[in-house]
Parts: C-alpha cells; structure tokens; sequence
C-alpha cells in the first residue's frame, strides 16, 4: 500500500506544528524529524521554516540533515519548501555566513529600506509559467508572508512566481519535483491548503 505520508523536517526554525495540522487537515499523515534516515526514506517533504538562516544552518549541519537533503533533491523525491526552507536552498544569504545547501545558484538578500521590515501580511504571487502545483488558484491571487530577505536566484528559468514590495522579487522556485515559496501555505486560508493539496495528491496520491 502506498505510503500517505509527508515528512516535515524539524530543524528548529519554527512553524511546523501548523504545517502539520494543515497536513492532518487534508487527511495525509504528518512525521515530523531531524532523522537523516527518515529524510532519506522520505515519499515526500516539506521543508518548513521561520526565523534567521545562520541558526537554521548550524542545526542541519549539527543533525546531520544536509547531505540527505540535497540527496533526497537531486533524486527528485517531492519536496516543498516554505519561507526559510526556500531561501535555505540557495548558495549564500546575507542574514549569515554560513553557506546554503546550494540546490539553486544565487543568494538572499535584505528587503529594501524603502519598505518596512519584515515584509507582513497579504500579498499577490504572479505565477509566470503553469505548474500542476497552482492548479485551481487564480493567478494574482494573495498569500501570508511574514520575512524580511528574499530570494535571488541566477537564473531566471527556475523562478515560477514573483510578488511586488518595493521591489519585484521572487516568490516561488520550482524545478522537477521541487517548489519552494516565500510565503506560507499553511497561513494563507484556502489557497494555501489547495496549494498543499495540490502537491501532496501529486506526490502521494489521494489520501
């Protein structure tokens, strides 16, 4: 029988108790783990987080979680990022020195001083290209964000959707079986939760 799982991974950064009970809420069973093992096991993940990069680093690598990670990427296991768990996977952030896991060329950049920090609340996500993930959510639809860096990869085939505050930045990477968005699924009503829906019927099937 299939496995109806997802696996949150809990490095410390926040949040996952809500991305559980929005997972549970979809009728999917919610592991939470700092197990490399599990990772690597993983049928899906969801990689979720707030707070700062430079902790958040020093407690995967502390755990033993990167090399799973980037294993479980680059063999295409579905895997969805959120917030922190986005900007995490590019090379460099200017929160920290410590290097990201390096999945997307690029770094992460502070907001603007011309726009208040941290960037809070609703906001719009253009969605440039289709992705079954977006499927049944109008596109300019909004979204819950609550950070203030943002993403900045090198290439521009990899960015699926970009939101405006003070500057147009990107708000959703997606590449194979991966899609990581700045906002917060699981803070963003019912658009968030077909989101979630959407990839997890995706990648397990209907619960």
């Amino acid at each position: 029988m299939p496995d109806k799982s997802v696996t949150i991974i809990d490095y410390g950064a926040g949040n996952i108790r809500s991305v559980a009970k929005a997972v549970e809420k979809l009728g999917y069973k919610a592991h939470l783990t700092s197990v490399p093992e599990d990772i690597l096991n993983a049928s899906a993940i969801i990689f979720p987080g707030q707070g700062a990069s430079e902790p958040a680093m020093l407690k995967l690598k502390e755990s033993g979680m990167i090399e799973p990670l980037v294993e479980v990427i680059n063999r295409n296991t579905p895997f969805f990022g959120v917030c922190l768990g986005l900007q995490l996977l590019l090379e460099s952030s200017e929160e920290g020195p410590s290097p990201g896991l390096g999945i997307f060329r690029g770094s992460v950049k502070l907001l603007p001083t011309t726009v208040k920090r941290p960037h809070m609340g609703w906001n719009q996500v253009s969605v440039n290209n289709r992705n079954p993930v977006f499927d049944g959510i109008n596109n300019n639809s909004y979204f819950y964000f609550v950070h203030s860096y943002y993403a900045q990869p090198s290439e521009d085939k990899v960015v699926l959707g970009n939101t405006e505050y003070g500057i147009n930045f990107c708000s959703v990477i997606a590449q194979d079986e991966l899609i990581a968005t700045q906002f917060h699924p699981e803070k963003s009503g019912s658009f968030g939760l077909h989101l979630y829906d959407n990839f997890l019927r995706i990648s397990l099937g209907d619960p």
